[in-house]
């Protein structure tokens, strides 16, 4: 199974909100709990697109099983939102394939370091951060969670003269 990454379309709102939906409870995490929020969805072309920043989906076999945006904090700094991948598909690189597009696609905007967020409860999502060179700056809880908040430092590839 190959995962093709693109950029979203408005067409893929439904089926990006679904699979928000479907991973935060596979973790436990629901409407309420103060951890989760999905009012940016509806607006991915004003809060990602149209500001500089970026929303991507990972396709298997036409269908999005993956998703992850880009949201500008400053001109240096980006926040990386929404790393998401359906559960069925989990364990198969594909969060590792979403998390190096949008890095490089962080690069080419000309960001310079990243913040993210999740929490001690998406244990696979803390380990992937880990080992691609994301660094924990704090934690805080929040309700029955502790929020992890974490940076990366981006270094633009090499130039070859």
């Amino acid at each position: 199974m190959t995962l093709t990454i693109r950029r979203y379309r408005w067409s893929d709102l439904d089926t990006i909100l679904a699979l928000h939906q479907i991973s935060l409870a596979e973790v436990g995490l629901a409407p309420g709990d103060g951890v989760y929020y999905d009012d940016d969805f509806p607006r991915i072309q004003e809060l990602y697109l149209a500001c500089g920043g970026d929303f991507l989906v990972g396709e298997v076999g036409g269908r999005v099983m993956a998703m992850v945006g880009l949201r500008p904090i400053d001109s240096e700094t980006a926040e990386l939102c929404r790393l998401r991948v359906h559960p069925a598909f989990q364990r198969r690189g594909f969060g590792t394939a979403m998390l190096a597009a949008i890095e490089s696609r962080a690069v080419e905007l000309g960001f310079h370091g990243l913040r993210g967020d999740t929490t001690t409860r998406q244990e696979a999502a803390l380990a992937l951060y880990e080992r691609h060179g994301w660094r924990e700056i704090s934690r805080c809880p929040l309700g029955d969670n502790v929020v992890v908040y974490l940076a990366k430092r981006l270094v633009p590839a090499a130039v070859d003269h």
